[in-house]
């Protein structure tokens, strides 16, 4: 069961509250440069990306946001730190959300005014907290822990709901899976905020993803959160996939297929790790939510992988396609992927008639 959480609008996107946990990823291109960045935010949608978060360093990438939000295909978050002009020319040009401290803008009438100008679009604000950003008095009293974190967000949290603002969204993000988990843990059981989830500064595309996988998954088998972001040192649009990954393992939401295939071991006659990675290849982007098996043997083949909707599985120089479990067609190993390929788009062609 999800933990129940009040419910803000990014854009045309829910975000707590019972809705689907969305996936989200941040742009790597100068913000400056639109036309990059525009390509990079339109790869993260075609990749599945349901929110894009753009730095905003100073007032040529605000001005830009014009551009971008005009034309970008997914609601956009400005990451604003430290000016609060920044803020305000990022609302209007028509920003879905901003990811802001409060505690870090400055005078109390800086945060009222970004508040007021927020309140009328009705765009939220996430306030984020990492392990590195814990206010200085919090962490002389409690040190690097998560009650400092969390204490820190919920100070932060204060300001805002002083000035009568409850559009928020809250992270509380470490690059320690421990301590992230114990965070969101105490976070969640002080406030019904929507929760962002995520493991900052996961790592390199390998280890990092290992590392969210961890973390997320712990978090998210938990009932927590409402929406994340992996954070890779690679390509924005390897973390969308690594997210959508995450949540189709935990059942959670699934885009496209989700593959299984069996370790190798003595029984194996095919070329098992290649003809997996060939499948997964060629089926990435197919557009069904559907399960694909590739096992290594017709001993464990159509009978654990029953639930696929449709696998593989080969012996010497041949192999089977099964359907749910059913035999479908016998063919040589070297046709076995091409014939999954075409019992998947027999199944594309009746689900679109």
């Amino acid at each position: 069961m999800r933990q129940y959480t009040h419910q803000v609008w990014v854009g045309p996107v829910p975000v707590g509250g019972g809705a689907p946990i969305s996936v989200q990823s941040m742009t790597n291109t100068d913000t400056r440069d639109t036309a990059a960045t525009l390509g990079q935010i339109q790869a993260l949608a075609q990749a599945g990306c349901e929110i894009v978060r753009v730095a905003v360093p100073d007032e040529r990438a605000a001005e830009a946001l014009k551009t971008l939000v005009l034309h970008s295909p997914v609601p956009l978050v400005a990451d604003i730190h430290f000016d609060h002009r920044l803020a305000l020319l990022s609302l209007e040009a028509g920003v879905h959300k901003l990811r802001l401290n409060p505690g870090n803008i400055g005078e109390v009438r800086k945060v009222q005014e970004v508040v007021r100008a927020a309140q009328e679009r009705q765009v939220p604000i996430r306030i984020g907290v990492n392990s590195g950003s814990i206010a200085r008095h919090l962490l002389d009293k409690y040190g690097r822990t998560a009650t400092a974190m969390v204490e820190s967000a919920l100070e932060q949290v204060a300001v805002l709901e002083r000035l009568n603002f409850h559009d928020i969204v809250l992270s509380v993000k470490a690059s320690d899976v421990e301590l992230t988990v114990q965070a969101y843990e105490q976070l969640s059981q002080r406030t019904s905020y929507p929760l962002h989830l995520g493991i900052t500064e996961a790592g390199t595309k390998w280890f990092g993803t290992i590392k969210s996988a961890a973390g997320l998954g712990a978090l998210l088998s938990r009932g927590l959160g409402d929406t994340l972001r992996v954070s890779l040192t690679a390509d924005p649009v390897e973390e969308v996939k690594v997210g959508w990954a995450i949540l189709s393992a935990l059942g959670l939401r699934q885009r496209g297929p989700t593959f299984i295939s069996c370790p190798t071991c003595g029984r194996t006659e095919i070329d098992l790790e290649g003809i997996a990675q060939e499948v997964e290849n060629r089926l990435s982007d197919f557009p069904l939510p559907i399960t694909i098996a590739v096992m290594g043997c017709v001993v464990n083949g159509p009978g654990e992988a029953s639930h696929a909707d449709l696998g593989i599985c080969g012996g010497k120089g041949v192999g089977l396609v099964f359907r749910r479990g059913q035999i479908v067609r016998k063919v040589r190993e070297d046709e076995l992927v091409d014939a999954l390929v075409a019992e998947a788009n027999k199944l594309l062609e009746k689900d679109r008639g």
